[in-house]
């Protein structure tokens, strides 16, 4: 784990102390409004859907459009930050936090979509979420029964568990705080070299929002509706 990384989890935490409704609050509305839309965002399934008549019924084709587009989203500071700005009415937090929260959220909630599955299911949306940890830490916190099991068998279980959603809300925020703060340590060490500051976070947004949808792509698999 890179000096990054360690920073940032260790910082996570303290920022959760300074704002204690952070973790049961900011991941569940980035949630819902990324499935309903907000802003100039349009609701998840309508910009999966988009994408599928787009590339004329082709679900694969649909489903890296969906990241492309999101990854893009996410690169842009400002937009990011715009748009975290319009969840944080209800819970005030960093825009950059719930900015990069929301639109990975919608990503993946589109891809989800896209394979069939209900994303009024709150066994899907526990899914979607665990889905925003990337592949080793879903794995790492399996193994140390943290959660349940991997995001295709919460959101395929014979029964939503109502306590796996207080579960997955804290542990993916913890998460996200985590990687927005070791990501301004590496933007602070940045500005000492014109404009490559702004390059890191942008990189560093994008990177990570790609590795999820890839992650997403692969474990989600087909859903008849």
């Amino acid at each position: 784990m890179g000096l990054k990384s360690t920073v940032g989890r260790q910082l996570a935490p303290r920022i959760q102390d300074l704002a204690p409704g952070l973790t049961s609050g900011f991941v569940r509305e980035a949630l819902n409004r990324a499935i309903d839309g907000v802003g100039p965002l349009a609701p998840a399934a309508v910009a999966a859907d988009k994408q599928l008549d787009e590339q004329r019924g082709s679900v694969d084709r649909a489903i890296h459009e969906v990241i492309e587009n999101n990854v893009r989203f996410a690169g842009a500071q400002g937009f990011v930050t715009n748009v975290g700005g319009l969840v944080t009415m209800a819970v005030t937090i960093p825009a950059n936090v719930t900015g990069l929260a929301l639109i990975q959220c919608r990503m993946v909630a589109g891809i989800a979509h896209l394979r069939g599955h209900d994303l009024d299911d709150p066994r899907v949306r526990n899914a979607i979420l665990a889905l925003l940890l990337g592949e080793d830490q879903v794995n790492d916190l399996v193994k140390r029964k943290k959660i349940p099991s991997t995001p295709m068998a919460i959101a395929t279980a014979p029964a939503h568990d109502p306590t796996i959603d207080g579960v997955v809300s804290a542990v993916v925020a913890t998460d996200i705080i985590a990687r927005v703060a070791g990501k301004r340590l590496a933007t602070t060490v940045g500005r000492r070299v014109p404009v490559v500051g702004g390059v890191v976070g942008a990189g560093a947004d994008g990177y990570a929002t790609w590795k999820i949808g890839r992650y997403a792509d692969r474990e989600l698999l087909p859903r008849k509706k």
